[in-house]
C-alpha cells in the first residue's frame, strides 16, 4: 500500500527522497472521469496507453470508467484481469493474428479498428465464421488543426478508401463503424469540425449504417504557456455535429481521452543534485519522466527546500540536466525557478500523469520507481 499524505509538502517533510518520486492524487483522477462521463453524450475510453499504472487506472475505475482503449493483448489483459465488468476495444488498425483471435475469444473484445483491405482480409481470415462477428471501425486520416501532435500521418484514410473498406466489410459480413483522431493536445476545437465534416462525406458517400462513431481523443491538458478551451467546448462541438449527422438509432458515440484524463492526475518531484552557476542537475531527466519536455510541452514547477517548505523568491531561468551520464538528458529549454535554488533542495514538476511514467527508461539504471498518494494536485 503506497503512503498517503496531504500534500506534496508533507511527503517531502516526512520522506526527504533522494530518489524522483510520483505524487498520485486520486481525487483529481476520479473527478476528471466523472468529468468526462458527465459531459461526453457516449462511452468514454480511457487511452491506457496514456498512463497503464495501477493506481492511476484503479482511480479512474472507481471514477466510473468501465470502456478502455487498447493496443495489444497486455493492454487488454491489463484491465480485463483485474476489473469487473470492463469492456476493452482493439483500437490498434495493425494486428497480429494470434492477438486477434485471443482478443475475440479469450476477451471479449467486440470491436477492431482498421484502415487497410488487408487488415480487412486479416480479420475476415480470423474471425470471418465466428457467430457473433465483431464491429470492425474504418479510422479517417483527418486534418491535424491545432493540435500539439498529428496522429494521421502514420494511420488512417481518405474518402475513397475509407468507404471502400466500409463496403467491402459489409459485403464479407462485418457490422461496421468509423473512428477518428484530430491529434494530440488540441488547442481548438477545429480539428474536430474538419472531422465531422469528413465524417459526413464518408456516410453520405458510402450509405453505411454504421453501428459506433467513435471521435477520439486530443482533448488538451493545460501545460505551462497553453490557454486550451474548456472541456465543455469540446463536447457542445462534439454534440452538436453529431446530432447534424442523423445517426441511426443504435449506433453508439464514443471517444478516447488519454492525456486530458491523466495529466493533472499526477506530479513528480526530482531532486537537485548538484548545482553548478544556473545549471542544475536532477535525479530525473528526459530518459525518465520528463521525456515529453523534447516534444514541446512545458511541466508547471514548484520548488521545496528541506522542510518541504515552498520556495518563492527571485526567479531566474536555469539549465536541467537529468540523472544519466549522456549529454542529451537535458531539457529543450531553460525553466525559471528561484534564484535562491540550491542543492538538496526539490521542485516538483506538474501535470506528469500523461505519458511520463508510461514511457520511462532504465537507461543507466535510473528508474522512477517510487510512489505516493497525496490528497490534493498540483496548483
Amino acid at each position: 500500500m503506497l503512503q498517503q499524505f496531504p500534500t506534496t509538502g508533507h511527503m517531502i517533510a516526512a520522506l526527504r527522497p533522494e530518489v524522483s518520486t510520483y505524487c498520485i492524487c486520486r481525487p483529481a483522477l476520479e473527478n476528471q472521469a466523472q468529468a468526462f462521463l458527465g459531459g461526453f453524450p457516449g462511452h468514454v475510453l480511457f487511452a491506457i496507453k496514456a498512463n497503464p499504472m495501477n493506481e492511476v487506472v484503479d482511480a479512474l475505475y472507481e471514477g466510473g470508467i468501465r470502456h478502455f482503449d487498447t493496443a495489444s493483448i497486455g493492454e487488454i489483459a491489463s484491465v480485463y484481469d483485474r476489473y469487473d465488468g470492463v469492456i476493452p476495444y482493439f483500437m490498434h488498425p495493425v494486428k497480429g493474428w494470434q492477438a486477434t483471435h485471443d482478443a475475440y475469444h479469450q476477451y471479449g473484445v467486440r470491436h477492431f479498428v482498421i484502415d487497410h483491405l488487408d487488415e480487412l482480409g486479416k480479420m475476415h481470415d480470423i474471425l470471418g465464421d465466428v457467430d457473433e462477428p465483431p464491429v470492425l471501425v474504418i479510422r479517417l486520416s483527418t486534418p491535424s488543426k491545432d493540435a500539439k501532435f498529428n496522429l494521421s500521418e502514420k494511420f488512417g484514410v481518405g474518402l475513397d478508401e475509407a468507404v471502400t473498406l466500409l463496403r467491402e466489410a459489409t459485403v464479407r459480413g462485418f457490422p461496421v463503424g468509423l473512428c477518428f483522431h484530430v491529434g494530440s493536445q488540441c488547442e481548438t476545437t477545429d480539428g474536430y469540425e474538419l472531422a465531422f465534416d469528413l465524417t459526413a462525406r464518408v456516410l453520405a458517400a458510402s450509405n453505411a449504417p454504421i453501428k459506433c462513431l467513435d471521435v477520439g481523443g486530443g482533448f488538451p491538458a493545460p501545460y505551462e504557456g497553453t490557454n486550451p478551451p474548456p472541456l465543455s467546448d469540446f463536447m457542445a462541438v462534439i454534440s452538436k455535429r453529431v446530432k447534424a449527422l442523423d445517426l441511426p438509432s443504435d449506433c453508439q458515440l464514443m471517444c478516447e481521452p488519454g492525456r486530458a484524463l491523466v495529466a493533472t492526475g499526477m506530479s513528480m518531484v526530482a531532486q537537485v543534485q548538484l548545482r553548478r552557476d544556473n545549471v542544475l542537475y536532477l535525479n530525473d531527466g528526459v530518459y525518465g519522466t520528463m521525456g515529453g519536455a523534447r516534444l514541446g510541452l512545458h511541466f508547471p514547477t514548484r520548488t521545496y527546500n528541506k522542510d518541504g517548505e515552498v520556495s518563492t523568491n527571485d526567479l531566474g531561468p536555469f539549465k536541467i540536466f537529468g540523472p544519466t551520464c549522456d549529454s542529451l538528458d537535458v531539457l529543450p529549454y531553460e525553466i525559471d525557478l528561484p534564484s535562491s535554488i540550491a542543492m538538496g533542495d526539490w521542485i516538483e514538476f506538474g501535470l506528469m500523469g500523461a505519458y511520463g511514467p508510461a514511457v520511462r527508461t532504465e537507461f543507466n539504471g535510473f528508474k522512477p520507481e517510487h510512489f505516493c498518494y497525496v490528497d490534493e494536485p498540483f496548483t
